[in-house]
Parts: structure tokens; C-alpha cells; sequence
């Protein structure tokens, strides 16, 4: 979360306070609020748009994560459910995806399977998606499946675009976290070589004589 986007929440709920029934500040602030996983307040925030009838498939998408995220599942799987009735392909599968979190969340390992690999359809190259489809795979005693989810999202992330291995990193870190160990690891040891080898140079390389000395006996 970005100092901008914290700065763009104060603004936000500068504006709701003087005028509550700004709804697309509210939706805003919500998703913003989401992001920084304070569920139960971005749930009382897009109330308002609900009551009013906002039922496009994106505020119904965020009031469902925001639902499952603050714990309330069953009010979550509606809200999502009705965010695919209006859009089933809304951001490619990100409705599929935010189910699968949800039902994971709740040990529903068979509804997550089921919409993790409808995902992961959509998104043949997602790591998180493998990821998280892993873990509900192996919770249902598959774990010949898991490993090979895992590998498959350790190649994708490999082969994937630099911008998307930025997007996927925390979940390809999941996948190995001995790898940051290790770099760090190689970066402590060649600075700990220049060093040695810049103290050796000093040592062994005279000292220059003041230059207003030269020629002097």
C-alpha cells in the first residue's frame, strides 16, 4: 500500500463527511480499504451503495470480498454469486478467484477447487492461482496433484513477463522462501570478498608522498 493511496483515504472520508451520499467516493474508499484489509469497515462503507441499488458487477464483486474477508462467508458466496450473474468473466476470473480465497479461508476445500480451476482455466499463467489450488487440492488428499501444481506455478513464474513476476512475487516466494536466504546470502558474501580484497590493495600499495615533497632530500 502506497503513502498515495493512504493520503487518497483521508481525502475520501473528508469527502463523505461532508457529502455521505457520495457513492463513487465510497466505493473508492472501500476498495482502498480492502486492500489494507479492514473488511469490516469497507463492508459498513458500501452499505449505502447497495441500499441505494448499485448492482454492477463491481460493487457487487468488492461488497463479496469484503464480506468474506470480515468473515462473513454465506453473505460473501451471495454477493459474489450475483457479481457473476452480471459478469461471469469480470476481470478475468477474478470473481472465481476471491471465491476460492473465501472458501479456503472457511476449510471449504471442494468449493475451492472448483472455483480455483475454473481460474486457473482463465489464467493459465497465474502462480497464485496454482498456489492456492494447491494447497485446497492437497487438503483434499491429493498430493500428487499439489506437487505438480507447484512445479507448473515455479515454471510459470519463471517464464513469465518482468512486470507480472513483480505482481506474483510473495507467491512464488511461498513456493521456494529459501531463495531470498540465498541471494542474500551470496550478496553478504562477495561484499565481505571486495572488502578483504580492497583492505589487501591498501595495505601493500605505499603511500604517496605530499606532493609539495617531491624532489625535496
Amino acid at each position: 500500500m502506497s503513502f498515495r493511496r493512504y493520503r487518497r483515504a483521508s481525502i475520501l472520508r473528508n469527502e463523505l463527511t461532508l457529502n455521505p451520499h457520495n457513492r463513487k467516493a465510497r466505493f473508492e474508499l472501500a476498495d482502498i480499504l480492502i486492500e489494507q484489509r479492514r473488511y469490516r469497515e469497507a463492508v459498513e462503507v458500501l452499505k449505502p451503495n447497495i441500499a441505494a441499488g448499485d448492482d454492477d458487477a463491481a460493487t457487487l464483486y468488492l461488497m463479496g470480498v469484503a464480506c468474506f474477508g470480515a468473515g462473513n462467508s454465506k453473505e460473501g458466496e451471495i454477493f459474489l454469486g450475483e457479481a457473476r450473474a452480471q459478469d461471469p468473466g469480470y476481470r478475468l476470473g477474478a470473481i472465481d478467484l476471491a471465491l476460492g480465497r473465501g472458501r479456503l479461508a472457511k476449510s471449504d476445500f471442494a468449493g475451492a477447487r472448483e472455483a480455483l480451476e475454473e481460474y486457473c482455466r482463465q489464467r493459465k499463467g497465474t502462480v497464485e492461482g496454482k498456489v492456492l489450488l494447491a494447497k485446497a487440492r492437497e487438503a483434499l488428499g491429493d498430493a500428487a496433484g499439489a506437487a505438480a501444481l507447484r512445479k507448473a506455478a515455479i515454471e510459470d513464474y519463471s517464464a513469465a513477463p518482468r512486470f507480472i513476476r513483480k505482481q506474483e512475487r510473495l507467491w512464488a516466494w511461498r513456493l521456494q522462501p529459501w531463495r531470498p536466504v540465498v541471494v542474500m546470502f551470496v550478496a553478504v558474501m562477495v561484499l565481505l570478498i571486495l572488502s578483504s580484497a580492497w583492505r589487501a590493495v591498501a595495505e601493500v600499495t605505499p603511500a604517496r608522498l605530499p606532493r609539495h615533497s617531491a624532489g625535496r632530500f
